[in-house]
């Protein structure tokens, strides 16, 4: 039997990544994602890498940027706003074809908000964040054991596609703990040919830029960067599907949402309601096939989230608005309880979406 270890969320991330080769960390502590950092400060001088508190969140993703383009397996972390201070750097990230690890644990907003969980950086994760054609690999871990398992995925992904990876959790997986195992961490190596480790007059010199002002050129690295972006979408889609197989109705929930929604259908199977749960774990790529399929044969969908509907939209477009869409959620911190969405369950039986 594999060996299990009780870890909160935060720190199982941090104890994956040390485990996925990560040996540079640079972030800025701000609730409810600082103990990845407290815990990159703990372990990282004792295995010979690298913890640097920066002086801002702008300083800390342009240290990953220039860690990352040397080849090196480098993340930061944070939490909702301090994420919007590194949306530039992450677009200077994507615009230079390098891999990078970013998580965010998400607090409830606008503004500074509040420090309770949310799921309202939705649009920001799957839409871009940064300026410019870009996208992102969006993961969204369900249990503390994803959000060691997504975190090596998450660095497996970045360096293979050059992209980054981003855990788009949110503060109640941060927090609670559970028992996980890191026993089946697969770490996955590539060649950087592009990587900037020195010529000593050995070879030719390697450029890393996102600056080109050829627009005829820049066009082209867009074109280019949207084929892998392309693969990306036909190769490494993951969702998991819950009591689908005679579902009249279809729930779509991720994270903390996700488990509210289970015991939700379970008490509405008790009811004789036939309902069934599509969860995706990329967020981008969105799983589009599995929604499509499911409009076909169910007669309408529920999002649940912690947002006033972000994904709902992306449930729409998967689906080709073939059957209509419920919102069941709670934003500001707040987190729809089971009995919620049991409603939101028996209403939608109705027809009432």
């Amino acid at each position: 039997m594999a060996e299990r270890v009780l870890m909160k969320g935060n720190e199982a991330i941090a104890e994956a990544a040390i485990r996925a080769g990560c040996r540079h960390y640079f972030g800025y502590p701000i609730t409810p994602q600082t103990e990845i950092a407290a815990y990159m400060a703990k372990k990282m001088p004792k295995i010979g890498g690298v913890f640097l508190q920066a002086e801002s969140e702008i300083a800390s993703i342009n240290m990953v940027y220039g860690a990352s383009s040397a080849g090196m397996r480098a993340m930061t972390s944070s939490s909702s706003p301090g994420i919007s201070l590194k949306t530039e750097g992450l677009s200077y990230i994507a615009g230079s074809d390098v891999p990078a690890f970013v998580v965010n644990v998400q607090r409830g907003g606008p503004g500074l908000g509040g420090i309770q969980p949310s799921q309202s950086d939705y649009f920001q994760a799957t839409k871009g964040g940064g300026h410019g054609d870009y996208r992102m690999i969006v993961l969204a871990p369900a249990s503390v054991q994803e959000m060691a398992s997504l975190t090596v995925k998450g660095f497996n992904l970045a360096d293979k596609y050059r992209m980054t990876a981003m855990i788009l959790a949110d503060g109640t997986i941060g927090q609670m703990m559970e028992p996980i195992s890191f026993e089946d961490v697969e770490i996955e190596t590539y060649d950087k040919p592009w990587e900037l480790t020195g010529t000593e007059g050995k070879r030719e010199h390697h450029v890393v830029n996102s600056l080109y002002l050829s627009p005829a050129e820049l066009e082209q690295k867009n074109f280019q960067r949207y084929e892998r972006y392309k693969q990306v979408e036909e190769n490494e889609t993951m969702w998991e599907e819950y009591q689908m197989e005679d579902a009249e109705l279809c729930v779509v929930a991720f994270g903390i949402a996700a488990r509210v929604a289970k015991n939700a259908i379970v008490a509405a199977r008790e009811e004789g309601i036939k309902v069934g749960l599509i969860r995706p774990i990329t967020l981008w790529p969105f799983p589009t096939k599995p929604l499509l399929a499911a409009a076909d044969k169910v007669k309408g969908f529920l999002s649940v989230e912690l947002s006033m509907g972000q994904m709902i939209e992306d449930i729409r477009l998967a689906t080709q608005c073939k059957k209509p869409v419920a919102l069941c959620n709670r934003c500001g911190g707040m987190i729809p309880s089971p009995d919620q969405v049991l409603e939101s369950i028996r209403r939608a039986q109705k027809g009432e979406f």
